[in-house]
């Protein structure tokens, strides 16, 4: 399921209107990215949560030439899913 495919159902299933279900998808994004990016751990009970793990920067070799190469640190976003979410999709 893509974003588009999550507004169709959104709209389908609370019979709202595509644009405010645009805007209600749009604005639950925004606010989690907005989170990520302050720092902040989201948790969505039942479901999962996110956080931004930090990775140092490290000396590295590209496997097709051999050259070493220096990889700079970096922030990724990190799910993990949450209990019942795994429960349901092994059921």
């Amino acid at each position: 399921m893509n974003k588009s495919e999550l507004i169709k159902a959104l709209s389908e299933e609370k019979k709202l209107h595509v644009d405010d279900a645009t805007r209600v998808v749009s604005a639950f994004f925004d606010s989690i990215k907005d989170a990520l990016v302050a720092g902040d751990r989201v948790e969505i009970r039942g479901f999962g949560s996110f956080k931004v793990k930090d990775y140092e920067g490290y000396t590295g070799r590209n496997p097709k030439t051999g050259t070493v190469v220096e990889v700079h640190p970096k922030r990724l976003p990190f799910f993990r899913p949450g209990k019942e979410l795994k429960e349901f999709i092994n059921d």
